[in-house]
Order: structure tokens, then sequence, then C-alpha cells
């Protein structure tokens, strides 16, 4: 490792958010006491802003992908996911240390494919964001409505939901963040476990019939076709997509050295809350779960727990817009002076980047108000390529040619395992992008869907 790369490694000193000395970054330059401290983030609460870019819209939809697979299926699909996900998450901090120029995935199409690379990852980067954005919006909207008895227009709360983590999403380090990050977390982790309680302890979901004796309807083993299969992956893929946030995090890492013990503290304890809520919901409500899944218990644990739950979709709708800013505005201003500094410049190019991100996701949010719909599709077509093919691609780059020019059994196993990941990605997001769009053409078809910028109730 060269003096730089060491140099760029080493931790920003730090007291209560305040720098101490003048420390060099490889991505925001200088950083100093005149602008904002873009290293700030110790290892916990980098695990917890991890935690909270993926417990949040994803966990919600994971009740009614077990209905479609089964809870066998269900189960093996979700932890085949999880572990390939973990594996994704860690070649970032490996690639991250390797080459610390690298801010966002972007970078790394550049490094694989040229500029063409760069402009391909770097605009699915930004629309996998937005959309994100845009359903947590919508997540906001349906938690706002369940709590007021719709007491006012469902167009109205996407809105505030939108001004709301427009503002709080424009504070400028994800270091200031990360309090929210913690508040957010306990918030949505407590809403979901009121509902896998109150499932477990009432006679039938609320959903399910009252003419005759309830008897859960759960299968072991379904046998989806494939479009309800690939939606119901596509779902699982997108309650772990939060991987390409994680270039952005790692990136303002106190110290990068601590990216692994804060990932897998991240996948733990999401897999683990996952496992527990997709099997407890799905195994007590069956055919009759809901999506968002807090809707499955009634209409009173509905409010206690959408109310619970606000606080954390906010927080996860709020680091998506901050997450989507902070990469458009690096790229404007890297490399210049007001990147790291508070100056006029700085502070006008950053908020015309949280405000013009938040405005195209609450447009997303306004013109496709179908929650499950929205998350599939979103989860196949950008989800998968962020979290699969490029990982692949990053291992294969920094070790295709190896310096002792030997190919061990490791090597060809690790070739191999990267080739799969690329190719189940590119199958994952071709069939699931089919299965969503079929999907949602069979919902309108049934219902007639919802109009744009409805006032219409979606929290039913």
């Amino acid at each position: 490792m060269s003096e730089k790369q060491e140099k760029s490694l080493s931790p920003v000193p730090s007291r209560e958010g305040q720098i101490l000395e003048a420390q060099h970054d490889a991505v925001f330059g200088e950083i100093t006491e005149e602008g904002p401290n873009y290293r700030d983030v110790g290892w916990l609460g980098t695990s917890v802003l991890m935690m909270k870019t993926q417990i949040g819209l994803g966990v919600l939809s994971i009740p009614v992908a077990f209905d479609a697979l089964g809870i066998v299926p269900g189960v093996i699909c979700l932890c085949a996911i999880a572990a390939i996900t973990t594996w994704s998450d860690y070649i970032i901090g490996v690639f991250k240390l390797r080459h610390r120029e690298v801010y966002g995935i972007d970078d790394v199409g550049e490094l694989l494919f040229g500029r063409t690379g760069r402009i391909i990852l770097g605009g699915a980067f930004v629309l996998w964001w937005v959309f994100a954005a845009g359903s947590g919006m919508l997540g906001i909207s349906i938690g706002l409505n369940a709590v007021s008895d719709h007491a006012v227009c469902t167009a109205v709360y996407v809105a505030i939901a939108a001004i709301v983590a427009c503002i709080l999403g424009s504070i400028q380090t994800l270091g200031r963040l990360s309090w929210l990050a913690w508040i957010g977390l306990v918030s949505i982790l407590t809403s979901i476990m009121i509902v896998t309680v109150a499932v477990g302890i009432q006679p039938r979901p609320s959903a399910a019939p009252t003419d005759a004796v309830w008897v859960p309807d759960y299968k072991i083993v379904n046998n989806p076709d494939f479009t309800d299969a690939m939606t119901a992956l596509s779902t699982i893929v997108f309650a772990y997509a939060g991987t390409p946030a994680f270039f952005s995090i790692a990136a303002e890492m106190r110290d990068p050295r601590h990216f692994n013990r804060s990932l897998f503290l991240c996948q733990g304890v999401v897999t683990v809350f996952y496992l527990a809520i997709g099997i407890v919901i799905y195994y007590y409500c069956g055919s009759y779960v809901s999506s968002p899944a807090l809707g499955s218990a009634g209409p009173v644990v509905k409010k206690v727990s959408y109310g619970f739950a606000l606080p954390g979709l906010l927080v996860s709708t709020l680091l998506f817009i901050h997450i989507t800013g902070k990469y458009v505005f690096v790229r404007i201003l890297q490399g210049s002076r007001h990147l790291a500094s508070n100056t006029l410049t700085h502070w006008v190019v950053w908020l015309s980047c949280t405000i013009g991100t938040a405005l195209v996701a609450y447009i997303i949010a306004s013109a496709i108000p179908v929650f499950s719909d929205l998350v599939s599709l979103v989860g196949a077509l950008l989800g998968t390529p962020m979290c699969f093919q490029p990982m692949g691609g990053m291992w294969l780059y920094d070790n295709w040619n190896r310096k002792d020019g030997r190919r061990s059994p490791r090597w060809m196993f690790m070739v191999g395992w990267c080739f799969f990941i690329i190719l189940a990605g590119t199958f994952l997001m071709i069939g699931g992008t089919y299965g969503s769009v079929v999907s949602i053409i069979k919902s309108y078809k049934k219902s007639g869907g919802s109009a744009a910028w409805s006032c219409a109730d979606n929290s039913s």
C-alpha cells in the first residue's frame, strides 16, 4: 500500500464532530474546520446507517413474498439472497480500501468498462435511489392515512412526506444523520414487532372471513407461476438492496478499515429480523397477509404500528434523498474547493441536488401509487444490477491477473462464483422486471388501478 493510500485510510481526528487537524480525503479533498466534516461516522453509526437503508420498505413486503413462494422456499431464497448480498457488500469494503478514490458505483463502472460503464451504472444508481425515495414517500402516505383515518387527500400526504424528507435529508453529512438513523431503526423494528405479536394472539387476521372458523392457510411449499415467483424474488432483493449506498457510507467513515465489523453486524440483525417477521406473520395470516404487512392485524393495531413506523419510514426516505443528492453534489463539485467548504456555491449546489431529488421522487410516488407493485418493479429493474453484477466484476478486476501468475483452486472457484453472481443477477433482473410488469398489468385490469395524484385512501 502506497504512502498516499495509507494517508487517505487514516481516520479523521474529531471530537464531537469538530476536526482537530486538517485531513486530505481521496474523495472530498481537504477537510478542515471551515467546512462540513465528511469523515465523522464511527463503525457503530455506520452499521445503523446500513441497517436503515435496508430495514424499512422491503421488510413490509416479505410476508407477501413468503405467501407466493411458501415458507420453506421463501426462507431458502431469503437466506440465499442474504448470503449473496453480504458477499457483495464485503467486496465493496475490500474494493474501497484498494481504490480510495472510488466514491460511488459509477467509479466502479468506469474502472470496469470505461466512460460507458460510468454513465450506465451512475444513471442506474440515481434512478434506483430516486425510485426508492418515491416508494418511501408512498409508504409514509399509507401510514398517515392509516393513523388519521384518511383525514386528508392522499396526494397531500405524499407532498408532506416529500417536503419533510427533503428538509431533513438536506443535513450535510451522514455523521449528523446517524442519530436519526437510530430513531428510525428503533421505530420501524418496534412497529413490526407489534404486528408480529398481535397476529399471534388475535383469533384471525383482519382480512380473513368472519363467517367460519379460521384455520391458517399458510403453505409450506407453494406452486407459483413464473410471474408470481419472480415478483416475490424481486421483493426480497429490494429488502437487501441497500448495497449501492454502502459506497457512500464507507466514504464518510472515520476509519474505513472497520467496514467489515459494521457490515456483519448489519447483515446479521437484518436477516434475523426478516426471517422472524416473515415466518411469524405469514404463518398466522396465510394468504390474508397485507402489503404492507403492518395492516395485517386489524384497524387498531394498524394505527398503533403505523404510528411507530412513521419515523422509520421518514428516516429511510430522507436517507435515500440525502444519498442521491450527495452523489450528484460530489460529482458536480469534486476537485473544487467548494466541495468541503461552506461557500455560497456549496450551499446552492447542495440544496439544488436534494430538492431536485425530492421533487422527482415525489412525482414518481404520485404517478405510480401502488406500493407492492412499485417495490417489486424497482427491486427487479434497478436493485439487482446494483447488488449483484458489479461486485462480481470488482473481484475479477482486482484478481484476474495474479502477480505470481498461478491459478490456484481457490482462484478458479472465485472466478466461477463471480460469473455465477453475474449470470444470476442478470436472470433476476430480466425475469423480475417481466414478472413485475405483468403483475402491474394484472392489478390494473382487476381493480382499475389507482389514478395518479389520487385522493383515494391507499391504506386499506
